[in-house]
């Protein structure tokens, strides 16, 4: 799948030219060696090293580069000490006493809220449809397979590079997940609000999700106990059916439609 951004693959260790050319020949982007790139030429690199892959962008006063990591840092952080299913996020997925549904995260972006749900012991089928978050994510969780101390957590999370509407209209009454979860692209309009750069970088070459209306309708059609729906704490509910109920945290609020009660 080609990904129609002014974007090149880059290597600075010749040990990584072929998974960054073979990077680039998936994506249909140009791909050099960094020491014969033009930077000024591109707005985004994809770096390829021994880290994985992560995303730079170009230009003065850019902000750090953004990649997948389940292994340290903040989510690392979280899987530890985040608090279990006291978490908001395992109260609107409906995590109880011996319930541990099967999610499907249909706006996956980086895969932190999956990873919480499959930390918490769910299994998680994410989706994305964007061509090159989906290679960032995939990496990411690649990346912590190998991770002895995070790697059975892992093996509870499926990635799909696939458009979640189709996907989700395409289920069998079989197939489908207890629950669908969403955390469609919103503008911050706050001037004080304090973006993210993977948010700030994902809305400039991503844009936002503007079907997020007939994502949550495909969404209640395809989950069998609810659909829940992450949203800034003060952002309007995505268009359509109107929430059973919400729980509110301090920067985000969770919209909860309960279609019935898990079994």
């Amino acid at each position: 799948m080609s990904c129609a951004l002014n974007l090149a693959c880059t290597w600075f260790d010749e040990a990584f030219e072929r998974p960054a050319q073979a990077l680039a020949h998936k994506l249909n982007v140009p791909a050099s060696g960094h020491e014969c790139l033009d930077t000024s030429d591109y707005a985004c690199l994809l770096i390829v090293d021994q880290t994985g892959i992560q995303l730079q962008v170009t230009g003065k006063k850019r902000p750090g580069p953004v990649r997948v990591d389940f292994v340290s840092g903040a989510v690392a952080h979280r899987r530890q000490f985040g608090g279990g299913t006291g978490q908001l996020i395992a109260k609107a997925c409906g995590l109880n006493k011996g319930v541990r549904p099967l999610v499907v995260d249909a706006t996956a972006g980086l895969g932190r809220d999956a990873f919480v749900l499959a930390t918490l012991g769910c299994s998680v089928i994410l989706l994305e449809r964007s061509a090159l978050v989906f290679e960032l994510l995939n990496d990411g969780v690649e990346q912590a397979r190998r991770v002895s101390e995070i790697a059975e957590i892992v093996e509870r999370m499926t990635c799909k590079e696939v458009d979640s509407i189709e996907w989700l209209n395409s289920l069998s009454s079989e197939d489908k997940p207890d629950v669908v979860y969403l955390d469609p692209m919103f503008p911050h309009t706050e001037k004080s609000a304090q973006v993210k750069k993977e948010m700030l970088l994902f809305r400039s070459l991503v844009g936002q999700d503007n079907d997020a209306a007939a994502l949550l309708e495909a969404a209640l059609k395809a989950a069998r106990y609810r659909v829940v729906v992450k949203r800034p704490r003060k952002a309007p509910c995505v268009e359509g059916t109107p929430p059973t109920y919400q729980l509110e945290g301090k920067s985000c609020r969770y919209d909860i439609y309960a279609l019935k009660k898990f079994d």
